[in-house]
């Protein structure tokens, strides 16, 4: 590599670094110190909690280990703001984060800025490995953008008041979409998994071959509209639609629409980061969980897809395309006004468990424990959602949660064999 390529390359960096980290902060600027403070609960994180552990994350594992005599801002932020690295020692409970009062969003926000300012710095002598670490972190600090916003409307949502992240936009009348089409797969043997030439998280590799069944996906996800049908058809209330975990679930927690649902006067309504609004019955379904969607897939007499069917068929869409994340403003899943699209809106619920591809192996040290330590309980989603920040996903992108969860923008594409 030349000198001016090298220039080039660490000036890319460095910019990609600073909108990842600006975007973070301009995600909290609503928020005061209490509402960034707050834990709604267990799964969530408070917003102050995201902006410290990712800003710990870039400390931790490219200034403190790859920069020669770096000192740590704050050497108690350790156990404060480390997430679940064993390796990295003890930590604050998960369940107990909203205790943490101090420091105080200013106080984070200073901290924030002290590993910006040490990182850029840094950059240009820093060598291949630590550069990588750099990229890691930005894509996780992606994903907790994503986390930030949803962890917040749970919050807001538990607030009587029922507060709105951003005003509401106008909503601009859009038609029902037609009758569900069919896009036949892919069948015989099949490669999927990420090839390697650019960033990936570990779990989506390595590439291998999968045989595929003769099968069709859906031309588009489940609407607000088709899961009110399956709601006043008593889909909640038929245990022979449901998985045995599922239907326990379902009763024991009282389920019987999707999160932050309501119905008022015979209206359903929805709470999202825009507030209370009714429902728009051409847009997507979301949040809900993986149990809601198979036992609504058995309902429309289809089936979930498997992650291969679906990154197969994605595979030939941009994943830059779909209505994702864009800037700190409204946002919130919206009808699709053109043809098929396999990115944006909401997460899709495949059938398939989060397990490890042929010939996976973690990476050495603490980063390994970034996604194959959770390989067993959870269920993939594919696609990305509206607050999926843009440029973040690919067709091999492989999302989880355990399948009783649904604070995220879940939703459902259905598939079905041939």
């Amino acid at each position: 590599m030349t000198a001016t390529q090298a220039t080039a390359e660490t000036d890319a960096l460095r910019a990609g670094f600073a909108n990842v980290r600006a975007l973070s902060v301009a995600l909290a600027a609503p928020l005061s110190d209490a509402d960034a403070t707050v834990q709604s609960m267990p799964d969530a994180s408070p917003a102050k909690w995201h902006l410290a552990h990712t800003s710990w994350f870039f400390e931790t594992f490219v200034l403190r280990d790859h920069v020669a005599g770096y000192r740590a801002y704050d050497p108690a932020y350790a156990y404060l703001f480390n997430s679940y690295y064993e390796a990295e020692g003890a930590r604050h409970a998960r369940a107990a984060r909203g205790m943490i009062t101090r420091p105080s969003l200013s106080q984070v926000l200073a901290y924030r800025a002290h590993v910006d300012a040490a990182l850029a710095d840094a950059l240009p002598g820093l060598h291949a490995e630590a550069r990588a670490l750099v990229e890691l972190g930005m894509n996780h600090e992606q994903q907790h953008q994503e986390l930030l916003l949803t962890d917040a409307l749970h919050l807001f949502a538990q607030n009587p008041l029922e507060p709105a992240m951003w005003a509401p936009e106008p909503k601009v009348p859009v038609a029902m979409p037609g009758p569900t089409g069919w896009i036949e797969g892919r069948e015989g043997a099949v490669e999927i998994g990420h090839g390697g030439g650019s960033f990936a998280f570990d779990c989506e590799g390595p590439r291998h071959v999968v045989w595929l069944a003769p099968h069709a996906t859906a031309d588009r996800t489940v609407t607000n509209r088709e899961w009110c049908e399956f709601i006043a058809d008593g889909g909640y209330a038929r245990p022979e639609l449901w998985l045995s975990d599922g239907w326990a679930w379902a009763q024991r927690e009282g389920v019987a629409a999707p999160l932050y649902w309501e119905e008022q006067g015979g209206v359903w309504t929805r709470f999202g980061l825009d507030g209370r609004r009714p429902i728009d019955p051409a847009a997507p379904v979301t949040r809900v969980s993986f149990y809601e969607a198979d036992a609504y897939a058995t309902w429309a007499g289809a089936r979930l897809p498997t992650e291969a069917e679906w990154e197969a068929a994605a595979s030939a869409h941009d994943p830059a395309g779909g209505n994702q994340l864009d800037g700190a403003g409204p946002v919130e899943p919206r009808p699709s006004t053109s043809g098929p699209a396999f990115f944006g809106d909401v997460w899709e619920w495949t059938g398939s468990a989060f397990r490890p591809y042929p010939g996976f192996r973690a990476a050495d040290g603490a980063v390994g424990e970034y996604n194959g330590k959770f390989m067993s309980g959870q269920f993939v989603l594919r696609g990305g959602s509206c607050v999926t920040p843009r440029g973040h996903l690919r067709a091999s992108y492989r999302n989880f949660f355990q399948p009783e969860k649904r604070w995220q923008f879940t939703g459902v594409r259905l598939a079905r064999d041939l």
